[in-house]
């Protein structure tokens, strides 16, 4: 389903992506000048190493839990939870279990 395929209409997150072994797997839902919106799953033993990032992205769990390290604070994220990890701090994410998110990155 390409962004066209969502204007306009609803759709369940959690069907965006499907969980896939000993991988990452990502969706990008909405691609705008000022910022994206993707969706993840991860699947367990799986995570994004410490990067940094120019802009603030909201990150919405939507399936499972999540270890999230901003600044080397550990969060465990859960479904239904959000946090949003703040632009030019290191963060990383780990799947103790598997997870999906959404991660809505803001340009401006």
């Amino acid at each position: 389903m390409d962004e066209k395929n969502l204007l306009a209409k609803t759709a369940n997150l959690k069907e965006l992506t499907d969980y896939q072994d000993g991988a990452v797997v990502s969706k990008e839902i909405l691609k705008k000048e000022t910022g994206t919106v993707t969706v993840f799953a991860f699947e367990q033993g799986q995570g994004l190493s410490e990067h940094t990032a120019p802009f603030d992205a909201l990150v919405c769990i939507l399936d499972g839990t999540a270890e999230i390290i901003i600044s080397g604070k550990s969060f465990t994220v859960q479904e239904g939870e959000t946090i949003i990890m703040p632009a030019n701090e290191p963060h990383a994410l780990k799947a103790n279990e598997r997870f999906k998110m959404m991660l809505v990155m803001i340009r401006s």
